[in-house]
């Protein structure tokens, strides 16, 4: 532990001109006391280390001493790569190794661009939770992110409802979305070959599963997704597994995520909308359903009308969506749900109508 902070001492110091013992305590996370330890034993290792008494003191290396070691692990250079992510790292345990990769390339570089990482942070700053929700990282997904990094098999008891079932399974990958994590996997052994019902990508109440890939034109057969933090427990095994080379991640959770929203609009509803109302659709309803709306949406009436036929999850759902077109748009079928929205139409006539 103490020689891996001499190490990072040493490239903190070739990395600026000066340093206070506070601002290295800082970034150390230790005392300033420490600090003082710390550079008094580099120093008698051969490290020129010079202290500078006084209010603009600090610490610096003199002789224009610099230190080789700038090579990159490779658990550095990985999570170098995520940098940009910084709360995703620090739920993955991979904060250190993304702090001491950037130490070295900022030691590497010369003494003009070495404030290249300070003004990129001042200008980009990923923010993936979405608001008003308390993000919540996983019990499991250090151990999970370990074993994704080493390509170790897992075997992980899955909670499905009330029940929970033991998957074998070979980590792949790990998506952030909107403040939930997950992991892509495929299924060895205990899982069973089956449907969008068994365990993958979610909504808050049901699974995912399989499937063809056929959004990316890829197979992607026997790969799952599975939110993490409904894993009850994780175990890592010592045994690797053979990556396949043509997983695509990026394409996969694309394919994934389509595959999803599309599983959703199990219903239909026929609507007939003015020209604010389509401009409104989808940012009312779900993206993939405005999409199927509008590719098919035929010409204005006379009245300037247009009328779709529009995939929704249900007609509960399709109630709580379209209400905030308001005027905008006139339910035509079911008539259940037409009888709705006169219902929502007489309440508000009630409220607003002349005392």
């Amino acid at each position: 532990m103490r020689a891996a902070r001499l190490i990072k001492m040493v490239l903190l110091l070739q990395s600026r001109p000066t340093m206070t013992a506070a601002e290295l305590a800082r970034e150390l996370e230790v005392s300033e006391r420490t600090v003082t330890r710390d550079a008094q034993a580099l120093s008698e290792a051969g490290v020129p280390v010079y202290a500078e008494r006084g209010r603009a003191g600090g610490y610096r290396l003199i002789g224009g001493y610099r230190t080789r070691l700038t090579g990159l692990a490779r658990g550095e250079a990985e999570a170098l790569f995520l940098s940009g992510v910084p709360g995703a790292l620090r739920e993955m345990g991979l904060e250190d190794a993304a702090s001491a990769a950037r130490l070295k390339v900022s030691a590497a570089l010369l003494p003009s661009l070495r404030d290249a990482s300070r003004t990129a942070a001042q200008r980009f700053h990923l923010d993936a939770p979405n608001w008003f929700r308390e993000p919540r990282t996983p019990e499991s997904l250090p151990a999970v992110a370990d074993a994704v990094w080493d390509d170790r098999r897992i075997t992980a008891r899955y909670r499905r409802g009330r029940d929970e079932v033991t998957r074998e399974l070979e980590p792949y990958g790990l998506v952030l979305k909107a403040g939930v994590w997950y992991l892509c996997a495929r299924a060895t052994g205990t899982t069973k070959a089956a449907g969008i019902a068994d365990g993958g990508l979610e909504d808050p109440g049901s699974g995912s599963g399989s499937g063809s890939g056929s959004g990316s034109g890829t197979s992607y057969r026997g790969y799952r997704v599975y939110r993490i933090d409904r894993f009850a427990a994780v175990a890592a095994g010592e045994e690797r597994f053979a990556r396949d080379d043509g997983f695509d991640l990026p394409a996969f959770w694309a394919d994934r995520a389509e595959e999803f929203a599309r599983s959703l609009l199990r219903s239909e509803v026929v609507v007939r909308l003015t020209a604010r109302g389509l401009r409104a659709l989808p940012h009312a309803v779900d993206a993939p359903a405005a999409r199927a709306a509008l590719e098919h949406a035929p010409a204005p009436d006379p009245d300037g009308w247009v009328t779709v036929t529009l995939p929704v999850e249900s007609e509960e759902v399709a109630h709580g969506q379209l209400r905030g077109l308001g005027p905008e748009v006139e339910v035509l079928a079911p008539g259940t749900l037409r009888e709705r929205f006169a219902r929502d139409a007489r309440r508000l006539a009630e409220l607003y109508g002349t005392p």
